[in-house]
């Protein structure tokens, strides 16, 4: 039984970061940047999913704008432990997997 897209991609992760990795593919400012040709992208996924399922998974969801994904990185960010005002039992955060997916030189997903 194939998993449904929307739950291997939950959503897409912005932050300065990820907002610079998308702008890559514009800047011009020095040599190692101008070989950056290819968009990259960061989704927040399933933390069960390899990285053909989120290939696919994205190729599937973005089928009107005919990407093709070029590279899938995967990353676990572990639960941060913190502790909770008043109280002397520790807090938890929440385990996340991100993925920074690389599109084929010029696809995207900007309008």
């Amino acid at each position: 039984m194939a998993k449904d897209p929307y739950e291997i991609i939950k959503r897409r992760y912005i932050t300065e970061k990820a907002t610079m990795l998308s702008k890559l593919k514009d800047s011009q400012s020095n040599a190692s940047v101008r070989k950056c040709e290819s968009p990259k992208y960061v989704f927040l996924v399933d933390p069960n999913a390899n990285k053909t399922e989120i290939a696919d998974a994205l190729e599937e969801i973005y089928v009107a704008r005919n990407i093709k994904v070029k590279k899938v990185n995967t990353i676990l960010d572990k639960p941060k432990i913190f502790a909770r005002k008043g109280n002397r039992n520790a807090g938890r955060g929440v385990m996340q997997k991100k993925a920074i997916v690389t599109l084929t030189r010029g696809d995207t997903l900007e309008d």
